[in-house]
């Protein structure tokens, strides 16, 4: 009988301490830190900001083609980005 007890107390104070292994604690971690140290972004390139003007034009377009069914069945949005990037790019 006292085999239990003593086991059952052992189990309680297992349970309720944390192990300190596992403990958390409340310091930062090295991730919060690195970002602070992270270099900074650079500007995007002209290049980029052409690309991303032309994918807001063809977007916009698609919306409109979409909203209006005027999209070739079975064509997807990548498949209309690619022949309208092709086509922009052409035109700028």
């Amino acid at each position: 009988m006292y085999k239990r007890i003593i086991a059952a107390v052992f189990a309680a104070g297992l349970i309720a301490a944390p192990l300190p292994g596992y403990a958390q604690t409340t310091t930062a971690t090295p991730a919060a830190t690195d970002t602070a140290k992270a270099k900074p972004k650079r500007a995007p390139t002209p290049g980029q900001l052409a690309a991303r003007e032309r994918q807001k034009k063809c977007g916009a377009e698609w919306q409109k083609a979409k909203a209006e069914g005027k999209i070739e069945k079975g064509m997807k949005w990548p498949q209309y980005w690619s022949a309208c990037n092709k086509r922009l790019k052409a035109g700028t």
